[in-house]
């Protein structure tokens, strides 16, 4: 007891010190390892900064709405990629610049600024550029500066030129920075030299020799020192962008069987009779139609917009005619010819936007639009008026101006309005954008156009082929393990597919779409995992195992293994082709090794291609580090290895005019240099992606 007594307060601290580590650890093991791959809140990590979450997705919600609004309706699957990746860039790009340019000093000044803001920046230049001319129209842009001065505080178009501005000087240092690095970049004589003899020295000589695939490859047995060596050698080749992970699947099946499809043809057998007795057409489609494209206000179209099998009836059929059901898309349709009339081919007009956000509600924004389209009526300058009020900057600082445009370039409310209109109508129309004052300029073109709705029942599999499909990835479920996975799915006549290499953000997998959930699941299991569950990627449901995790950084030898298996093949099968190409002269190595000898003229350095061969870097490489009439040492090139002799090198004339030689390799430097510096800033950056635990 005295014992435990004297040292009571030590074993108490080591007591509360090893709670203390259990806690944290079940923590960082709960919460899928927060201290090695981030913690829950954080999307990435750059040059040390963390990168939040929210607010990542407040920006990426920014980008996604302009893409929206810009390209119109939902965004693909694909699109929807790229905007997350071009928001990434965003912000990565944004730290890392920022970073250097802070730790240079480099800034903008008063100036510099005002000289930016009254069109000495291009970007801003651009926008306020006369239509005609394409040059900076200053008074357009005097008087945008003017009516902003004169705005009042709280309009929200000063708030919007202020961070525009901002982002301009941003950009600004950045060019700065950027200008530094390329003003460092040289090109001497002697490379201006070396250049140009690589494109016009000529290399005459002979080879003989062995392809690889002379030695069948099961003659051929690698051992691990063959790897190893290889590996060693190529290490550099081995390094791996990004975290990638490969898994193994099953898939059950859940697609619609023939039973589902002539349900769902019955559906739209007797939606087609309805159809064609209905007296309001586009009542009904907004009642009956499922896909939300067929949802939309009907427009007319002119050959070569409908689909391919509407395209060939609907132009010669009478009013009323109702063609279908058809197979479309994965839809059975029904498509009925509401009217057909002739009109325009193009349309030249121009809009003011004005927003029903900015003016509390859409019936205050077309109160405001009828008070704009009286005082142009008028007589007010539509042009100044679009300048002042348009929230479309785009068009308003060209005086609202749209050019000419199609059938299918607009929304359809404002493409019905234009469209259907004649020269000089002046109309109010509302969109999902707002309310447009329109003003018709011009119509062009004349053909017949159609107005056809269509409603659609999608070919989706029946709750009791789901079922099915369900209650068998259950089962291998309940048998599967990391150790029999191979075999269960054998046992159940399935076929285990892979999916290598696989990219934390991938939304789709070949053969598997929507497969989004189950790439996140894969990036935030163990290696040898199975799922706990079956996850649904398109029409089937997937079980899978998680059978490899490639870590960003230099990959190890097992990592690549069977990568490399060719390449190591290759360069043992040279090691025994390479015995059988000896002799003292080409014609006896020829002769002794069963080949023949082949010619070859005029080869460049620059072009490293053998004539009926493909390119080999190395053997021509060594060729031109040769000299002539010398028997080679065997070289292993890409496809097969090499014996050669240099009958002779035929210089290039003297080079002449080496300013203009170094100016072209300059220029490709410079088209080159401001990617390899944000690479090689990056690589720097020691950025980390952990967008996969989140998208």
């Amino acid at each position: 007891m005295s014992f435990l007594r004297n040292r009571m307060g030590l074993i108490v601290v080591i007591v509360i010190g090893l709670a203390l580590f259990a806690f944290v650890a079940s923590e960082a093991v709960q919460y899928g390892r927060s201290f090695f791959a981030g913690d829950r809140t954080t999307v990435g990590e750059i040059a040390g900064e963390k990168l939040q979450y929210d607010d990542f997705n407040t920006k990426l919600d920014q980008n996604t709405k302009q893409y929206q609004q810009q390209f119109g309706g939902t965004l693909n699957s694909q699109m929807t990629s790229y905007v997350q990746n071009f928001t990434w860039n965003q912000y990565v790009s944004q730290i890392i610049f920022k970073k250097e340019v802070d730790k240079l000093g480099i800034v903008v000044g008063d100036d510099e600024t005002n000289k930016m803001i009254h069109g000495g920046d291009p970007e801003i230049a651009r926008n306020f550029a006369n239509q005609q001319t394409g040059q900076l129209d200053r008074n357009q842009l005097n008087q945008f500066l003017t009516s902003l001065q004169s705005a009042p505080a709280n309009d929200p178009m000063k708030a919007q030129w202020a961070s525009y501005v901002a982002t301009r000087i941003e950009a600004k240092k950045v060019e700065k920075y950027l200008n530094l690095v390329r003003n460092g970049l040289y090109v001497n004589s002697l490379e201006a030299k070396d250049d140009y003899e690589a494109k016009n020295k000529l290399a005459n000589f002979k080879y003989v020799g062995l392809d690889y695939a002379s030695i069948p490859d099961n003659k051929v047995t690698l051992t691990d020192a063959d790897y190893q060596s290889y590996y060693d050698e190529h290490k550099s080749q081995f390094k791996n962008p990004e975290e990638t992970r490969s898994f193994q699947y099953v898939a059950f099946n859940a697609a619609p069987s023939k039973e589902d499809s002539a349900e769902v043809k019955k559906q739209a057998d007797k939606l087609a009779a309805d159809f064609k007795a209905s007296n309001n057409d586009s009542l009904f489609v907004q009642i009956n139609a499922v896909d939300n494209a067929n949802k939309a206000p009907l427009v007319y179209q002119h050959k070569g917009q409908l689909d391919p099998k509407l395209d060939s009836v609907m132009f010669t059929a009478p009013k009323g005619f109702v063609y279908g059901p058809y197979l479309s898309n994965g839809s059975y349709k029904v498509s009925k010819l509401i009217d057909e009339r002739v009109g325009p081919d193009s349309v030249k007009a121009r809009h003011i936007l004005i927003s029903p956000q900015t003016e509390g509600s859409m019936a205050k924004a077309q109160a405001k639009a009828d008070s704009i389209k009286k005082l142009i009526a008028g007589g007010k300058s539509f042009a100044d008026l679009a300048k002042m009020y348009s929230i479309d900057k785009g068009s308003a600082e060209k005086g609202g101006e749209l050019g000419t445009f199609g059938r299918g370039a607009m929304v359809p409310a404002f493409e019905e309005a234009a469209f259907n209109g004649k020269k000089g109508d002046l109309l109010t129309v509302e969109s999902q954008y707002g309310v447009h004052i329109i003003q018709v300029e011009d119509q062009k073109g004349s053909s017949k156009v159609v107005k056809v709705a269509t409603i659609d029942r999608p070919l989706q599999a029946s709750s009791t082929t789901q079922s099915a499909a369900f209650s068998k990835a259950q089962s291998f479920l309940s048998g599967a393990n990391g150790n029999n996975f191979a075999a269960e799915a054998k046992k159940m006549g399935l076929e285990v597919k892979t999916a290598n290499d696989v990219n934390g953000l991938a939304a789709a997998l070949p053969g598997l779409d929507n497969a989004r959930e189950l790439v996140k699941w894969a990036f935030n299991a163990e290696k040898g995992d199975i799922a706990d569950k079956a996850f649904t990627a398109g029409d089937v449901y997937v079980v899978p195992r998680l059978t490899e995790i490639k870590p960003k950084g230099e990959l190890s030898l097992e990592a690549v293994k069977t990568l490399i298996t060719p390449a190591v093949r290759n360069q043992v099968k040279a090691k025994q082709l390479a015995e059988k190409l000896q002799g003292s002269t080409i014609d006896q190595v020829a002769q002794k090794a069963g080949s023949k000898v082949v010619p070859v003229q005029n080869i460049v350095f620059a072009n490293p291609v053998l004539p009926g061969i493909a390119q080999e870097n190395k053997l021509i490489g060594a060729i031109f580090g040769s000299k002539p009439n010398k028997l080679s040492k065997p070289i292993d090139g890409d496809h097969g290895v090499y014996v050669y002799v240099v009958d002779s090198f035929v210089n290039p004339a003297p080079l002449t005019n080496a300013v203009r030689e170094r100016e072209q390799i300059g220029q490709a430097m410079l088209q080159r240099a401001d990617n390899q510096i944000f690479d090689a800033l990056k690589d720097k950056a020691n950025v980390k992606d952990y967008r996969a635990k989140f998208l």
